[in-house]
């Protein structure tokens, strides 16, 4: 009986990117791995991303299954595709970045040779002229092969991006992201990531994430409480795990991921009221979980104070913050 061969489903979900478009989805049918299906989810685009979609499809109908829904969302349409994904593993990109042509031949490589469930690569940040801005590495100084239960520091240390993952299909099998919030990534890839022995890596920059110049910036709202809320959620499967009683990692991810990257959105949020209800929610937050300010001044990323490790704005930002000088922040930024 011969072996059939693995098939990586990639699924992209599109919401008005038409002028991103093309580029993505040339990356990906471009790829070496030949058993690739590529779902594109038009999630309800008002734009000429239907048009593009529809030539790809007339061009490459071998590799591309297309679908059009109701705008809901990027977490529904990621789980609209999960659900008609046919291959054993599955991929994420995002229709404004694109991908190396090796990228998931080599990250599915990965995951046979060391039967992980979740594979990880590099990414890069790039401008729409292709020029590297920044190099993000995922797991430095970190094995091909990762046994969690040895090296479990990697729960707290790692970026919890979908997309520069590849997952075994069966991690969905019970989860899927979930709709109608923000920070969707954090909620679930963690979650995903207690299912798992073991992961793999390649230290390959294989995702291209595209810093766009006409992106409107960001408006900073309450929703960003929505970090806040993810973390709970995984606290919460987290307890149920075989890793519950690896207690320091889930502290340093509750201090990572619920205080440093919240703070790093709180610095962005214009309006006083919102800023100040959002720190007494940082505030109870830390106090429920006992966390304490020198946890936070200590805490290491990858073997490094991160404190020390931030430019000097952000470190005089966070240092103000944890002295309760928050009138102070106000007028600085």
């Amino acid at each position: 009986m011969t072996n059939v061969p693995s098939r990586v489903s990639v699924i992209v979900p599109v919401y008005n990117v038409e002028n991103y478009l093309e580029k993505c989805l040339k990356s990906l049918v471009k790829q070496s791995l030949s058993d690739i299906e590529i779902i594109v989810v038009n999630d309800g685009s008002k734009d000429n991303s239907e048009k593009i979609i529809k030539e790809f499809t007339q061009r490459y109908p071998e590799k591309i299954k297309a679908f059009t829904k109701e705008n809901g969302g990027l977490s529904d349409a990621r789980n609209f595709g999960i659900d008609r994904a046919a291959g054993d593993y599955i991929g994420f990109v995002d229709s404004d970045d694109y991908v190396t042509e090796n990228m998931f031949e080599e990250m599915l490589l990965l995951a046979e040779k060391h039967h992980a469930k979740m594979v990880i690569c590099n990414i890069q940040k790039v401008d729409e002229n292709g020029k590297i801005v920044q190099k993000l590495t995922q797991l430095p100084d970190m094995p091909e092969k990762i046994a969690l239960e040895h090296n479990f520091s990697v729960f707290s240390d790692i970026s919890y991006f979908a997309c520069n993952k590849l997952f075994k299909k069966e991690l969905f099998n019970q989860k899927r992201f979930k709709k109608g919030v923000h920070f969707e990534d954090i909620q679930l890839i963690p979650q995903l990531l207690l299912e798992c022995e073991t992961i793999a890596q390649t230290q390959s920059f294989h995702y291209q994430y595209l810093e766009r110049t006409d992106s409107i910036t960001k408006t900073h709202t309450e929703k960003g409480l929505d970090m806040l809320k993810a973390v709970s959620d995984v606290e919460q499967v987290f307890g149920k795990s075989s890793y519950s009683n690896k207690r320091k990692e889930l502290k340093n991810f509750q201090i990572f991921e619920g205080v440093y990257s919240f703070l790093a959105y709180l610095a962005y949020v214009k309006k006083d009221e919102i800023f100040y209800s959002m720190s007494d929610q940082l505030d109870l937050f830390m106090k429920e979980r006992q966390i304490k300010i020198q946890d936070i001044l200590k805490y290491s990323r990858f073997g490094k104070n991160y404190l020390l490790s931030l430019p000097l704005k952000k470190k005089i930002f966070y240092l103000l913050f944890f002295a309760g000088q928050k009138r102070l922040i106000r007028k600085l930024i």
